[in-house]
């Protein structure tokens, strides 16, 4: 199967661009794109000072667009995305599928001082429950980029069973280089496929400039990185072999060791 992932700033209200991308998947026969964090809406340090009534808009026009889209490409679409109920702003993951859209609340929220959506949102995870979904014998997840530093995550991962973790991100100043030893760590010991599209572009706040640096790859299931971007707006197509994570499981074995242990 062919994926790809879509490293992206605030898109603009437009479909233009979207749909530029979305014509090149299908010429290239991608059937699952993954988009980075806060590229649907603007971002988190943005939405802190927002009318709700725009951040409604914002994301509701988004949604039908990649509705359209998504019907028009026959494309399954993951995208990070606030969804507004009522008075209150949630952090979703959404898929969009030819046919229908879900939503999936993310459970673990970034709350530092400087940076703090766990304040800001209403989500309210109580037991942790892992989102995914099956295309064509592929069984994918989808973790968000600050959800990958909690193991009860990853003992879902191995537990259902999973090919494909989806990861979108929004990483800024200097952590690269974390990023991608945590990323390959987690795909080498689950022995999966992780494909992360993190964002670019830069947000000022006084004298601090957030530069979310891109960089989106894919870590094969022997924990390598496969393929990565630059820190420009990009796209990464990539093929999932089945057979690749089938090798990784039987050299190293820990699915088999885990199973076990589930069984006694």
């Amino acid at each position: 199967m062919t994926i790809a992932a879509l490293q992206l700033s605030t898109l603009p209200m437009s479909e233009a661009k979207l749909d530029y991308y979305f014509r090149i998947c299908k010429q290239k026969e991608v059937e699952v794109v993954l988009l980075s964090e806060y590229a649907l809406n603007s971002f988190f340090k943005e939405l802190e000072t927002m009318p709700l009534s725009m951040i409604k808009e914002q994301s509701n026009h988004k949604i039908d667009i990649l509705k359209k889209l998504c019907a028009t490409y026959d494309l399954h679409v993951i995208a990070p995305i606030v969804n507004v109920k009522g008075d209150f702003c949630y952090k979703t993951n959404a898929h969009f599928s030819p046919k229908s859209v879900h939503f999936f609340d993310q459970q673990f929220l970034i709350n530092y001082k400087h940076w703090n959506e766990e304040k800001f949102f209403a989500n309210t995870p109580s037991h942790y429950n892992l989102p995914i979904f099956l295309i064509k014998g592929i069984r994918f997840a989808i973790v968000s980029g600050y959800e990958t530093h909690f193991d009860m995550v990853w003992a879902e991962v191995m537990k259902k069973n999973v090919d494909v973790v989806l990861t979108p991100s929004s990483s800024t100043f200097d952590s690269r280089l974390r990023w991608e030893e945590l990323l390959k760590m987690r795909g080498y010991l689950n022995n999966v496929y992780i494909l992360r599209a993190n964002r670019v572009g830069s947000f000022k706040e006084g004298d601090a400039n957030w530069h979310f640096y891109g960089h989106s790859n894919l870590i094969s299931p022997f924990g390598e990185i496969e393929l990565t971007l630059g820190d420009k707006e990009e796209m990464l197509v990539a093929n999932i072999d089945k057979e690749v994570i089938a090798d990784a499981r039987k050299i190293w074995g820990w699915k088999k060791q885990v199973s076990k242990r589930d069984m006694a």
